[in-house]
């Protein structure tokens, strides 16, 4: 290919990497040439002089830019568009507009409603002054005019939306209309023209949610659920029919608690039943602590549902890693389904007093103590006998560790279990081996205070939100992760990057995909490249994800050394968001992603650091639905 050529005809030239090319085949060493965003030439041995630049991947994968097809990063890019957690980690591809949640129809500021600050708080945690600084700068109120300001943003990945219900019923209802009353016609006929404008405008999808702890967090409504959850079935069908006919995705949450009406609308996905299929990406194929084996019915029902008996197009999206989650005191998605704690979270993020005051009565500690029980791995109940747990958690004192942001530094990395039996051996008169910032914790405590959960509500009351900890609530054994993560009815995905900007971090969820194939050889890898990459793409109606000749040329250069020895767990850590001026909590994969390149401009470079063109140049851009 180099024959004829001319000197300088190539940005970036690429040599001798073992290439993945996401087709899942086993991997080559050749060449790849960049110029002008996109991919001019692949081969070996293809010719330094025609390259400004030349470089050496010798000993290196390359492969497609990665997708990330479950985030919620449609916030963080108005106030930080290079959205470097995802880019540091090999992701130039992210789709947005997740559990009817999204920014399609701007801030949709009316009637003295603030819908994003609304949604978003407490769904995806996410503090009220740091969702005001990303309203403050939406400036669009239609989905058409959404897509094209991507274009006049320093946008780093591609970004890929869908569009969100709760969103969609506030355009035409309002909040408050949405919770509390039925669409008319006249409101039904409206979305369903709003929903088929984002079609033929390209979106790739529409997002609804189930899940029973999603509450909205402004007055008057703090104790009811976001506005996808008021619709009933005729208006689902009606605006999934109009989906199913674009031949787009629906992107999807189970109700836990009305297991029959999930399972009933999960096989809406059947092209035997409804004459043409419909794609379904639901979440989540877990191995939930709280009901183990689980995860091999819900494989099973996708299989089920993917049959030529059914002909569905439906997968569960899958974590690749264990399923750590943070609290600050009660400030933690799982604390949303317990009553006792979930009305501690409706009060306002700064008041203290407020909360304390309600844990203080009588009434909210005995509330908490059946919580406690509810979720406990003892719990008698027999749903629980029958793998149906009270929650989808499980609240076992050995398994929550205490994070070092606590004040009390003699508990940092203890378990919440070994502190309690601490406090125990002080209230039965033990004298010696306590530090003295616990025994002013221990000495504070009521006289009352004579169990597990007891001592838990205490360290509530006196630390609040600094009270710190952690829990694996799924995903414990690596090898059901990986049957998971590799099954044909799952692509791997769920990080929610971008949400629970304190509780969560899997930014780097595609790496620890690719770190698992490794254990099992190249072949495996070049499976996990393809689900990564070519899969997702595929199912979502997007042009990325290959290194063919005129592709955008969105390029990962990993170390198989420092991916093989990478610890995940060991590098998640808060750090200063300037942005959101907040801490945010964040991977460091340093080492394992050499470069990324966007739209040909290497946006990561060797030496762990961005390069200046990523969050200043316009690089990804808005994808739309190919078909």
């Amino acid at each position: 290919m180099a024959d004829g050529g001319t000197v300088g005809q190539w940005d970036t030239l690429i040599k001798n990497a073992l290439v993945f090319d996401g087709s899942g085949e086993l991997p080559v060493v050749e060449d790849i040439a960049l110029a002008s965003g996109q991919i001019a030439a692949r081969g070996q041995n293809l010719g330094s002089e025609l390259a400004a630049q030349v470089v050496d991947a010798d000993g290196l994968w390359l492969m497609p830019g990665l997708l990330d097809i479950h985030t919620h990063l449609d916030l963080e890019v108005e106030v930080n568009p290079g959205l470097g957690e995802a880019v540091r980690h090999g992701t130039t591809t992210v789709i947005v507009g997740n559990c009817s949640l999204g920014t399609a129809f701007g801030a949709q500021l009316k009637n003295g409603e603030s819908p994003i600050i609304d949604c978003f708080t407490r769904v995806e945690n996410m503090p009220k002054r740091v969702l005001q600084k990303c309203v403050d700068k939406m400036h669009w109120n239609t989905t058409g005019d959404y897509l094209k300001h991507f274009s006049s943003i320093p946008l780093g990945p591609n970004i890929a939306p869908l569009l969100p219900h709760s969103m969609l019923r506030t355009q035409v209802m309002g909040v408050d209309a949405s919770v509390s009353r039925e669409p008319t016609q006249a409101e039904r006929d409206e979305m369903v023209r709003l929903l088929n404008q984002a079609m033929d405008q390209g979106y790739i999808g529409f997002s609804t949610d189930s899940i029973i702890f999603h509450y909205l967090a402004n007055d008057p409504h703090k104790e009811k659920r976001i506005p996808t959850q008021f619709a009933d079935e005729a208006e689902l069908k009606t605006l999934l029919q109009v989906v199913r006919d674009r031949d787009r995705v629906w992107q999807a949450t189970p109700d836990s608690k009305n297991m029959f009406t999930t399972l009933r609308r999960f096989f809406w996905t059947s092209g035997r039943l409804f004459g043409k299929p419909l794609r379904v990406s639901a979440l989540t194929a877990l191995d939930f602590k709280s009901t183990p084996g689980a995860w091999k019915r819900l494989l099973r029902l996708a299989a089920l549902l993917n049959s030529t008996l059914l002909n569905g197009r439906f997968h569960f999206q899958a974590l690749s890693t264990n399923f750590r989650m943070w609290g600050n005191g009660v400030q933690a998605p799982i604390f949303e389904e317990l009553p006792s704690t979930r009305a501690l979270i409706a009060y306002e993020i700064d008041d203290r007093d407020g909360r304390r005051a309600l844990m203080e009565t009588a009434e909210w500690q005995a509330q908490f103590r059946r919580d406690w029980d509810a979720v406990s791995p003892k719990a008698p109940s027999l749903l629980n006998r029958l793998g149906v747990p009270s929650a989808t958690f499980v609240l076992d004192p050995d398994d929550i560790v205490i994070d070092p942001v606590t004040p009390v530094p003699s508990w940092h990395h203890q378990k919440l279990s070994s502190v309690y039996q601490r406090f125990r051996a002080f209230r039965q008169g033990q004298k010696e081996g306590f530090n003295a910032d616990e025994l002013e914790v221990f000495g504070k405590a009521p006289p009352d205070c004579d169990s597990l959960p007891d001592f838990f509500a205490h360290c509530l009351r006196e630390f609040d939100l600094d009270f710190r900890w952690w829990l694996d609530v799924a995903n414990l054994d690596e090898s059901i992760t990986d049957q998971i993560l590799f099954d044909a009815n799952t692509l791997p995905g769920f990080n929610d990057s971008g949400a629970h900007i304190t509780n969560l971090a899997f930014y780097d969820g595609n790496l620890l995909t690719l770190k698992l194939a490794q254990k099992r050889g190249l072949d495996r890898v070049a499976l996990a490249v393809k689900r990564l990459t070519r899969d997702p793409a595929a199912f979502f109606n997007l042009d990325v994800g290959n290194l063919n000749i005129g592709q955008q040329a969105d390029i990962v250069l990993v170390d198989p050394e420092q991916l093989r020895d990478y610890d995940s767990n060991g590098q998640r850590q808060l750090v200063y968001n300037p942005e959101f001026e907040h801490e945010v909590l964040v991977n460091r994969s340093d080492g394992v992603v050499r470069e990324v390149y966007i739209r040909g401009q290497r946006v990561w470079e060797e030496g762990d650091r961005f390069t200046p063109v990523l969050g200043s140049e316009t690089l990804g851009r808005a994808l739309t639905a190919v078909n």
